[in-house]
């Protein structure tokens, strides 16, 4: 039975958030009204630093442009928006963990409170086949910027992974978690073999205290 690699993606896999990067370019782009949005998205971002996110307030925020905005706009402004912002933020420290665990035969998802309509790129790029994120809903082949189902942030994180599990009937084996966030404490928990990456403070001083594997993907590259 393979072992399963269970990864947050921002400040984990990349070196930047990609959520808040999105929204940044969104305000740059015009594809929204600049001076609104960046302010509610830098706001929301302080919300995160400071452990008072609502991940449903958030979401209702950064998925209402994807039916606002037309969808072969939408498509365009995320390919460039890969390019400009997220491909430099791909650590090749990530690159070669990802690359000697796929070696080693280990199942690999990527665990995410990043909407997929970003994420799923991303993971893409990372050649990761498989994520659990927040769905953006989609009718008649465009978005309508809703949620489709639950968030995917702090303890919704294990009710993700194990209802994929049960859902896809896959034995989770073995299991190792990374991520860079003490929100993520109930990922780490959650798994046989937790991994801090680049912790905050906080994820650092919890994962000193319980004796927690700690590593670094930025130093690598």
């Amino acid at each position: 039975m393979p072992a399963t690699a269970l990864y947050d993606l921002d400040h984990t896999l990349l070196s930047c958030d990609s959520d808040y990067e999105w929204g940044r370019f969104l305000a740059d782009s015009g594809a929204v009204d600049a001076e609104t949005y960046r302010s509610r998205n830098a706001a929301f971002y302080a919300e995160y630093r400071h452990g008072t996110l609502d991940p449903y307030a958030y979401l209702e925020f950064v998925l209402a442009p994807l039916g606002r905005i037309a969808h072969a706009q939408l498509m365009h402004l995320r390919t460039q928006f890969l390019d400009a912002q997220i491909r430099p933020c791909l650590l090749p420290g990530a690159r070669q963990l990802l690359a000697a665990q796929r070696r080693d035969g280990f199942r690999q998802i990527i665990v995410t409170s990043t909407n997929a309509f970003i994420a799923e790129p991303i993971a893409q790029l990372l050649d990761v086949g498989t994520l659990i994120a927040p769905q953006p809903e989609m009718r008649d082949g465009r978005y309508t910027g809703k949620l489709l189902g639950r968030a995917c942030f702090g303890a919704d994180k294990p009710l993700r992974i194990a209802a994929w599990a049960a859902q896809t009937h896959v034995d989770l084996g073995e299991t190792w978690g990374y991520s860079d966030s003490i929100h993520d404490r109930p990922l780490l928990e959650f798994v046989d073999h937790p991994v801090a990456v680049d912790p905050d403070p906080a994820l650092r001083a919890h994962a000193q205290r319980q004796d927690w594997d700690i590593i670094s993907l930025a130093e690598a590259a």
